[in-house]
């Protein structure tokens, strides 16, 4: 992987909760290539399995571990296999998050006749469950892991934590009230964490994604032909470079984040990388 620039993390145990996605996946490769060892936490242990395997290839060092962030249980018993394989965690990344279709409406906008409308999904029958879930994936699986791992952080130096918010957290998007809401949540606990923690030597910030193509939101941004759909090209229209983000070109960001020598006294920022979208007003 070619980085933007380099750093040392020698000897450095990091932790990738959703470490088999799309982005996550590029972060643990990011690091190890930075000589961190690498925990790739996910529920699907293949999709980590594979990824880890990529990084050793390339002389890397990470392990995959099968957890459940909604399960402090699990998260438990990944920390002692990390703790056995690599050692105490120095940094964190908090990846592990997304959306459900069944918190998602059908439509931007409610309209009059939308009431009596078979079919669709609504403000007023969005699922609770889906609702639920959404919040516990992005919420609580950042905190439960957070309270498994920070607590090999305490008074480490150089201990770094970065959450993963969104543009949603500073303005809502239209048909995923949950995903918003769970993501300004993100941002909020990353305030909140980043005051805890600041006696104990632990920096907590987080980097919010603009507009990046994964494999949770294709359905979304991209026809069956590979044309954008209606939905991406609102997006560009308001993303003043009028593209989507590559997935390495968070890497910077997160580098910057957890190096000690870049960023010692950055601490409780959220940080957007989205081509200027959350500057542009529209018109």
């Amino acid at each position: 992987m070619k980085l933007p620039f380099k750093i040392d993390l020698k000897d450095k145990v990091v932790v990738v909760t959703g470490a088999g996605g799309v982005l996550c996946s590029m972060f643990a490769d990011a690091l190890a290539s930075v000589k961190a060892k690498v925990a790739l936490l996910d529920l699907n242990y293949d999709a980590a399995k594979k990824i880890s395997d990529e990084i050793n290839e390339k002389g890397g060092i990470s392990i995959p571990v099968k957890a459940n962030v909604l399960e402090k249980e699990s998260l438990m018993e990944a920390k002692a296999v990390v703790n056995e394989k690599l050692g105490k965690c120095d940094i964190l990344i908090n990846g592990a998050g997304g959306n459900n279709p069944r918190a998602t409406t059908t439509k931007e906008y409610l309209y009059p006749e939308d009431m009596d409308t078979e079919g669709l999904v609504t403000f007023f029958n969005l699922d609770p469950k889906g609702v639920e879930f959404v919040f516990n994936l992005n919420f609580i699986g950042t905190l439960l892991p957070t309270q498994v791992f920070a607590s090999d952080m305490v008074g480490k130096k150089g201990a770094t934590i970065i959450n993963i918010s969104s543009m949603n957290a500073f303005t809502p998007l239209t048909k995923i009230p949950a995903y918003s809401g769970a993501k300004a949540a993100i941002s909020n606990f990353t305030q909140w964490l980043a005051v805890h923690f600041s006696k104990v030597g632990i920096r907590v910030n987080a980097i919010a994604p603009g507009f990046f193509v994964t494999t949770q939101n294709e359905g979304l941004l991209l026809n069956k032909d590979g044309t954008y759909t209606e939905r991406s090209n609102k997006i560009l229209a308001a993303t003043p470079m009028s593209r989507f983000g590559k997935p390495e070109e968070l890497i910077g960001a997160l580098l910057y984040l957890v190096d000690e020598k870049s960023s010692s006294f950055v601490n409780g920022i959220v940080l957007p990388v989205d081509g200027g979208f959350s500057a542009y007003s529209g018109v």
